[in-house]
């Protein structure tokens, strides 16, 4: 009932509701473009090549960013993961190019040309993939007949326009659910994206454990189970912070500073995993290289390496992504977490950590404080990322399946349903209702 009141409290407040069928609207528009095949393709001719992806793999794992479009060469077949990649890649650059730095401090203005930069670097990242992929089509089962002009240069030219321009209009979607919407337009892309293919995924798992007889509904239930104590732990590897105690000196009316101890008490968060998924995607694009550049050789090292690698769910493939994610998770925490900055900010402000001086030593204080929970954190994120290799194994679990049991796809549904419904949340605390993430009965709306 409780649950019920709060969805009546959502819909009572009209801008929220505005939002939500902004958000649900386009998610709408860009499921609808997922399913719309490329001109010159025969859809019916399809099937044995989808049916490449519905087992897992590299390619099940592209799917599923795609929520099924590369599986059905859509228009949405690249889907926002060249943006996603542009962004990445903007974001190390202004570690080394003074002109992004200097972007970055101008405010407003700066982070609109960084954005704009972002787009025309998504434009040439999809130049190149989008060729890319439609000359590996008949490699991955596509056959000659599905080509119903044949593959001609009209053919290649006209699907490369609209694969870019149906990248450009998924960010586009993406940035106005941001601004019109509810959460991150771009992460909750990329999230519908992947729930998608969880019905299909499930009933295959189902059909496996129940009409083959392979261990029936008890498995199912174990298997549920599981599931469950996993999105708990993501969500606990997600929220977990480390509270700094910060004291602020408090000023009398004549200017002048009291003691200390009167000052306003606060906390410095420090993530436990303040790197999100990044590790996780850094890690994974190092991952196709070994494969990609083994190819190249038609030696027997070669092919083992290509075997090797090419198995996600394999043991040493698995090891060197575990041992990858723990070196990107200390790599991209101490780029985006500015310790030196922060205590900058903390001395200007008037404020210190108990026992700690102001300045060089604070700084140095939260570096080893973020390193200390940085080893935890890598390690607990790797786990989460190649606990799918442990449930194929161990359990025998569908590898489609098997791919929601950690990894990327569970962390980014994870985090972008938190920060959805923490944005709702803030929606009903300012309207003086009880939010979605706290229990009680609702407090009367302020006129």
């Amino acid at each position: 009932m409780k649950f019920i009141d709060t969805l009546k409290n959502v819909w009572r407040i009209e801008e929220l509701r505005n939002r939500i069928m902004v958000t649900l609207g386009l998610l709408l528009v860009y499921r609808f473009g997922a399913q719309v095949v490329l001109p010159g393709i025969d859809a019916s001719k399809l099937a044995e090549f989808a049916g490449k992806f519905d087992t897992g793999g590299i390619g099940g794992l592209l799917n599923a960013f795609t929520g099924g479009a590369f599986a059905n060469a859509s228009v949405f077949a690249l889907g926002i993961m060249p943006y996603i990649s542009a962004s990445i890649v903007v974001q190390l650059m202004q570690i080394a190019v003074p002109y992004l730095q200097k972007l970055q401090k101008e405010g407003e203005s700066g982070r609109k040309k960084i954005t704009q930069i972002t787009r025309w670097l998504t434009i040439g990242i999809c130049l190149v993939q989008a060729p890319s992929y439609l000359a590996g089509l008949p490699a991955l089962g596509v056959p000659t007949e599905a080509f119903i002009l044949g593959q001609t240069p009209m053919f290649y030219v006209s699907s490369v326009i609209i694969l870019v321009t149906g990248t450009i209009f998924a960010m586009w979607l993406g940035e106005k659910i941001t601004d019109k919407g509810v959460g991150n337009g771009i992460s909750i892309l990329i999230m519908v994206g992947i729930i998608a293919t969880l019905p299909q995924s499930f009933a295959q798992e189902f059909a496996s454990r129940v009409l083959e007889s392979n261990g029936g509904l008890i498995m199912i239930l174990i298997e549920l189970v599981i599931w469950f104590v996993i999105i708990l732990a993501s969500v606990m590897l997600v929220m977990a912070v480390r509270k700094i105690p910060v004291q602020y000196a408090r000023r009398t009316a004549s200017g002048n500073y009291e003691k200390n101890i009167f000052g306003a008490r606060q906390f410095i968060p420090l993530k436990l995993n303040a790197s999100g998924v990044m590790p996780i995607i850094f890690a994974q694009a190092i991952m196709f290289v070994p494969a990609a550049v083994a190819g190249l050789s038609d030696s027997n090292f070669a092919q083992t390496l290509q075997a090797t690698f090419s198995d996600i769910f394999g043991l040493w493939y698995n090891l060197v992504f575990a041992a990858l994610i723990i070196i990107f998770t200390y790599f991209y925490t101490a780029i985006t977490v500015p310790t030196n900055k922060m205590a900058d900010d903390l001395k200007r402000s008037g404020g210190f950590i108990p026992g700690i001086k102001p300045g060089s030593e604070t700084a140095e204080f939260l570096d080893r404080v973020m390193s200390q929970i940085t080893l935890p954190g890598s390690i607990f994120l790797a786990l989460i990322a190649v606990f799918p290799a442990f449930v194929v194994k161990l359990m025998g679990i569908q590898q489609g399946w098997a791919l929601f049991y950690g990894g990327t796809s569970l962390l980014i549904m994870v985090g972008v349903a938190i920060d959805t419904m923490q944005q709702i949340n803030s929606y009903l605390l300012n309207r003086h209702y009880d939010g979605l993430m706290k229990t009680g009965k609702n407090r009367k709306a302020v006129a």
